[in-house]
């Protein structure tokens, strides 16, 4: 069996949303904190990473959302390793609300371990991976399956570019993983902003945009004062639903930095309950759906 741990927490004001849902980009904070604290329980700390000279980065992330958390709702984050290699640990994640166990979100993130100086993948020593799985490490390792390539782009690909600013930055030196997410939402909003559908339109209409799951990789790091080009167009449009793809590329030079899915779900904001896509809203944003 792996080394489970659990940590209960509140979810505060300024971590929801216009819908009064906690932010999508939240929950990866949590799952990130959740991962420290049990690192920590079984003897590996900030300062012991410190003292060997290495730390832990993300890798890729993936999330479903199951019920929404709102404001002042208490919940369990449940976590464990499931797979360990040489440089690379796969870590799960549940989320359940604490009052009746009902299940929230399901996640897991995969972690590289790096010289925290070079910031060159190092080995996991043993000791660490038998802290995590004390049945070794064989004993829960999962295939993994390559990111989906995504469709070709449209004509109407949209792109919006931000620079990073200090807030966005981490102990490691560059944005932090929780970050991008904020980045892709406020991508995506941009765009229907920009095709007249602002969030008070489709607030007045009746309906609004929200994420059943989001699937990141991270291929480079972005750093302080860097200009970010962000890149996102449509594809797999359904009844209610429709598929999300984004990049992150250094503007500078176009090298991708990071590259992004989302499964994006039409609800009625009375019942929260999927509803069709509205035509009209599909008719604006045609150029940006692939064929």
């Amino acid at each position: 069996m792996p080394a489970i741990f659990e940590r209960t927490f509140r979810a505060r004001f300024n971590e929801c949303d216009a819908y009064g849902h906690v932010n999508h980009a939240i929950y990866l904070t949590y799952m990130q904190e959740a991962a420290f604290d049990a690192s920590a329980a079984v003897g590996y700390d900030f300062p012991a990473h410190e003292a060997m000279g290495r730390l832990w980065l993300v890798r890729e992330s993936e999330i479903t959302f199951l019920t929404p958390l709102q404001y002042n709702d208490t919940f369990i984050v449940k976590t464990w390793v499931i797979d360990i290699r040489r440089v690379r640990s796969r870590r799960m994640y549940e989320f359940r609300l604490a009052t009746t166990n009902e299940p929230l979100a399901t996640a897991y993130t995969d972690w590289v371990f790096l010289d925290s100086q070079s910031l060159r993948p190092a080995t996991i020593p043993t000791e660490m991976a038998l802290a995590y799985l004390p049945e070794g490490p064989a004993a829960g390792r999962v295939e993994r399956q390559p990111f989906p390539a995504a469709p070709e782009q449209p004509p109407g690909l949209f792109k919006t570019r931000r620079r990073v600013n200090w807030r966005d930055v981490d102990g490691a030196r560059h944005v932090n993983n929780t970050v991008y997410l904020h980045y892709l939402e406020d991508c995506a909003t941009e765009l229907v902003r920009t095709l007249g559908w602002p969030v008070a339109r489709m607030t007045e209409s009746g309906f609004g945009i929200v994420a059943r799951s989001f699937r990141i990789e991270y291929r480079q790091p972005a750093l302080m004062d860097e200009e970010l080009e962000i890149a996102t167009w449509v594809s797999n449009v359904k009844r209610a639903t429709a598929v999300r793809h984004y990049t992150i590329s250094r503007a500078a030079d176009q090298q991708l930095l990071a590259r992004a899915r989302a499964l994006w779900v039409w609800v009625d904001l009375k019942t929260g309950r999927p509803i069709r896509i509205p035509a009209q809203l599909l008719t604006d944003l045609a150029s940006n759906i692939t064929a």
